[in-house]
């Protein structure tokens, strides 16, 4: 298989599954997956979560035994189905990509129940569309509402807010602002945070509503005119719906998101070439997230071998796929909790990181080591100089395809090509 082939496989997909045939062109395949209607993936009901919640703000189940829990885990295993069985492995990195920048955590526990839906509902329909419409989804999402807690915010001059003194909660503002759009380098104020979470007071959760889910609530949000980046915007509803459009197409946006893509799929600092290309398709385009997937796929650099470390869900993803596992098996979720990246789990909103340097110490790496054993064994009978063909082609050093021949077993032949530093990279 040639090199651009197998880049084709790795750094834009999931890690090749022994079975998958090789696409004739690589970058034309890569295209045909943006393209494409996005394929079906599991249903994960809003309506089944938002009951869970109630429910276990209800009757205060023990911890771990609650409704929202076992949901949890169900999407969970559901989401890394996924991406062991899908047939577009680009468009389900994006998914995860898109996850990822959109942060919400479990480790906010009342968010549990509701993250499978917010990936299926919130980010998985828009990864190849226009961005202003994922971060509408996004900022009306339950999840991201409880998450960085405006369900509770309320407008000190509203109705509510003079009635009960209740305030404003500038978490969701301040996080769209740094980490979702238009980044630092816009050069905002604390007076702008100060003004969006304004905006959007009022926009909150009912959970007994028919069908439950987002609502805004006029009696809780700021009343008046208010002024975000040198912009106005009126109240109400509609009001919040357009200063997320004006964020989610200015400039800064553009830049801080062709960083990150650039980031992540050409190098962990990408070269300024790379991120203008990213950055010129979403300007062009008024933000349309396919055609900044597709201008990744034009920058050569990206194309080059082994430049980016896989972080441990990649790293995990990939040695299944290699096996061609369709089901993850029970202990998946605990091998992403020991290799220090728990699925929708990050610690800040930030997400996880996407340099090799969060990933690569030592006490990680040998935990990789332990990983790789596991992982082995559930190969079976398969002929391990093949699948280390199929999963690294001209990749493979010859160091390690030696050092696998002089194993004691298959078993571990396969340790050793899962513990490779080609196989640790994309």
């Amino acid at each position: 298989m040639e090199l651009r082939t197998m880049q084709a496989l790795l750094r834009f997909g999931l890690g090749r599954r022994g079975t998958e045939p090789p696409p004739g062109d690589p970058a034309a395949g890569l295209g045909n997956q943006v393209r494409a209607p996005a394929p079906n993936a599991p249903a994960q009901s809003l309506a089944e979560a938002l009951a869970a919640l109630r429910a276990d703000r209800e009757e205060k189940p023990a911890p771990g035994k609650s409704r929202s829990r076992a949901l949890f885990v169900r999407d969970a295993e559901a989401h890394v189905a996924a991406a062991l069985t899908t047939e577009a492995p680009f468009r389900e990195r994006l998914v995860w990509f898109w996850a990822n920048h959109f942060t919400v955590s479990v480790r906010r526990g009342q968010c549990a129940a509701l993250i499978g839906p917010f990936v299926a509902g919130a980010i998985r329909p828009h990864v190849t569309g226009r961005f202003h419409d994922m971060l509408l989804a996004v900022m009306r999402h339950p999840a991201m509402l409880l998450y960085l807690d405006n369900a509770a915010s309320v407008g000190p001059g509203s109705l509510v807010g003079r009635r009960t003194g209740r305030g404003l909660n500038e978490n969701l503002a301040r996080e769209c602002l740094e980490l979702h759009t238009v980044s630092p380098a816009a050069g905002y104020t604390q007076e702008d945070v100060t003004s969006l979470a304004r905006v959007l007071t009022g926009w909150s959760i009912d959970l007994k509503g028919e069908p439950p889910g987002f609502r805004f609530r006029p009696g809780a949000h700021e009343p008046g005119v208010k002024t975000l980046m040198g912009q106005s915007f009126p109240e109400g509803e509609e009001g919040g719906a357009a200063a997320l459009a004006f964020l989610a197409t200015h400039p800064a946006t553009h830049r801080h998101l062709a960083t990150r893509l650039a980031r992540h799929f050409v190098a962990d600092d990408p070269p300024p070439d790379a991120v203008r290309a990213v950055e010129g398709a979403l300007r062009d385009t008024q933000g349309d997230l396919g055609a900044a997937a597709e201008a990744v796929t034009r920058i050569e650099a990206a194309w080059r071998p082994a430049t980016k470390l896989r972080a441990p869900c990649d790293y995990l993803i990939a040695s299944l796929r290699a096996l061609d596992v369709a089901e993850p098996p029970p202990a998946a979720l605990g091998a992403l909790r020991l290799l220090g990246q728990p699925l929708w789990a990050a610690p800040q909103p930030d997400g996880w990181p996407d340099r090799a340097a969060d990933w690569a110490t030592p006490e990680a790496m040998m935990r990789r080591v332990d990983v790789a054993y596991a992982i082995a064994g559930k190969a079976g009978a398969l002929d391990s100089d093949a699948l280390a063909e199929a999963a690294l082609g001209p990749l493979l050093r010859p160091a390690t395809a030696q050092a696998m021949r002089r194993a004691g077993s298959r078993r571990e032949a396969l340790a050793l090509l899962f513990a490779s530093p080609e196989f640790q990279r994309r």
